[in-house]
């Protein structure tokens, strides 16, 4: 879908989350805790959310599929994938040149 593709080429994070959704809060704050301002897109509040959400199942992306974490153009995947790597040291430097220096 061209949202997806548009959003994710044009910022170095994003993820697809939808406003009730508590792990994509979770997400949201520990990316902000690593110094990262990632653009969260909160597909429920888009009309072409139902489109989206069956575009980023298409991708890859587990069933629910938000939270949907992209960093630098790539799906990186949802809450289980991003701890897996944050837990093993792969994250901050993946999220490197997207982190602000305050």
């Amino acid at each position: 879908m061209e949202k997806i593709q548009a959003l994710t080429s044009e910022n170095g994070v994003v993820i697809f989350t939808k406003s009730t959704c508590c792990l994509c809060y979770a997400v949201t704050v520990l990316f902000q805790e690593l110094r990262v301002n990632p653009v969260a897109y909160e597909i429920d509040q888009d009309p072409e959310g139902w489109e989206i959400e069956k575009a980023l199942l298409k991708q890859g992306c587990s069933s629910p599929p938000v939270p949907a974490v992209f960093i630098g153009g790539k799906l990186v995947g949802s809450t289980n994938e991003v701890m897996s790597l944050h837990l093993s040291g792969s994250l901050i430097p993946l999220l490197k040149p997207y982190q602000s220096l305050s």
